[in-house]
């Protein structure tokens, strides 16, 4: 039963891999069109603020969106990979993509102190998940 129930698992994720580079390839025509169309309204290869922000955000929702594969592929293939790890840099990534595209200028400044703690501990968390796996690592090596 747990062998068929695997094999199950495994085949959806098969197909949430298909799925996911099927919208990463949409994504990345259309981020293309979007640029293309950009710099070909006059003015002619000059962009506006909003628009590099608007591509600087679909740029890194493109990298995310990589990750993700990255980390469906990685954590549901392989029985050995750190789950943990692969999931805070994936949201560390999403909270990048946020930051670079945030008005700060619409925020309060309790939301952005809100924001740099989220960043801190995301950070702390990838970090000592990093150190105990190198930890890990180290005392399981035969020391010969």
């Amino acid at each position: 039963m747990i062998l068929a129930i695997k094999k199950f698992q495994k085949s959806i994720v098969l197909v949430l891999v298909a799925l996911m580079a099927v919208v990463l390839f949409l994504s990345t025509i259309e981020l293309a069109w979007i640029i293309i169309k950009d710099i070909m309204t006059p003015p002619i290869l000059l962009l506006e603020i909003d628009e590099l922000l608007e591509l600087f955000g679909l740029f890194m929702l493109v990298l995310i969106g990589i990750e993700l594969l990255d980390t469906i592929a990685k954590t549901y293939m392989n029985e050995s990979a750190n789950h943990a790890q692969i999931v805070m840099s994936v949201a560390i990534i999403a909270i990048a993509r946020k930051v670079i595209i945030l008005d700060v200028k619409d925020l309060s400044g309790l939301a952005l102190i809100g924001i740099a703690a989220i960043i801190l501990a995301l950070s702390i968390g990838y970090y000592l998940i990093k150190t105990k796996d190198a930890t890990v690592k180290e005392s399981t090596q035969d020391p010969l």
